[in-house]
């Protein structure tokens, strides 16, 4: 065990790396930034916790003995009207999930179009572009849709963007240097979001139970069977929170740009 006591490693960066059932007693912390951790399972007492910011996928979360999670769902549902229908039970849900979804994506990219084309490629925060969330949304019905609900074992466009944390999967796109226009960009969203379209159109309630046949490619996700719900549950998710991502980034860009 490596054990580091009165050490200063302030502005130190771990990445890739494993701190399981680490201990940490007596630290100061103030000011770290955690991205893409797994904290399943730690434990946090006597800790000072003022202005913090936590998200992500976040499950049986108990401060001094409550499970606050449903207190903050119904509280996001109550901000956020049509978030509920994210996780639908039946495949008119489903339906009525997407029938959202594409309105609120077309409220988005109307205010997106009245920035000027440049601010569309600017990260804040350092989160990503609004043009890298639409190329990132592709590669997400690419995933989960066309390859995995509907067989297409390599069905990548250039423009593909996987997320970050994930390793290059060969033959999976990763091109972070390219700048697509933000129309050369939204032609490839149109017809994916029409490939989900139609698989909600037909979609039944028996399908959602049914199990994926495994791609016979290497690619992403892995070559394995996943429950159809799994695999559109997972889009519905991905839409959703990319867009108020996206939402809250524009409004930063509209003021940095003189808007309001």
């Amino acid at each position: 065990m490596t054990e580091f006591k009165d050490q200063d490693l302030a502005a130190a960066r771990f990445e890739r790396s494993s701190l399981r059932e680490a201990v940490f007693h007596d630290v100061d912390l103030r000011g770290a930034r955690f991205d893409n951790v797994n904290l399943n399972g730690a434990t946090i007492r006597g800790a000072a916790l003022n202005d913090v910011s936590l998200d992500g996928d976040i499950r049986n979360l108990r401060v001094w003995g409550v499970d606050v999670v449903p207190l903050i769902d119904a509280e996001l549902n109550r901000r956020h009207p049509g978030r509920e229908k994210m996780r639908p039970a039946d495949a008119d849900g489903y339906r009525e999930a997407w029938e959202l979804l594409e309105r609120l994506w077309r409220e988005t990219v109307e205010r997106a179009r009245q920035l000027p084309p440049e601010l569309l490629h600017e990260s804040v925060d350092g989160e990503w572009s609004f043009i890298e969330t639409q190329r990132h949304l592709v590669f997400a019905t690419d995933a989960w849709v066309r390859r995995t609900v509907l067989g297409d074992p390599a069905p990548w466009d250039p423009l593909d963007l996987p997320h970050d944390e994930m390793h290059d999967v060969p033959p999976v796109p990763r091109d972070r240097a390219v700048r697509p226009s933000l129309d050369e960009v939204l032609v490839l969203r149109a017809d994916r979001m029409q490939t989900v379209r139609d698989v909600f159109a037909e979609l039944t309630d028996e399908r959602l139970s049914e199990m994926t046949v495994p791609a016979t490619e290497p690619g992403y996700p892995a070559s394995q069977s996943y429950q159809v719900s799994e695999c559109l549950g997972c889009i519905l998710g991905e839409e959703w929170e990319h867009r108020t991502y996206a939402e809250r980034d524009l409004a930063v860009l509209r003021v940095e740009s003189g808007g309001s």
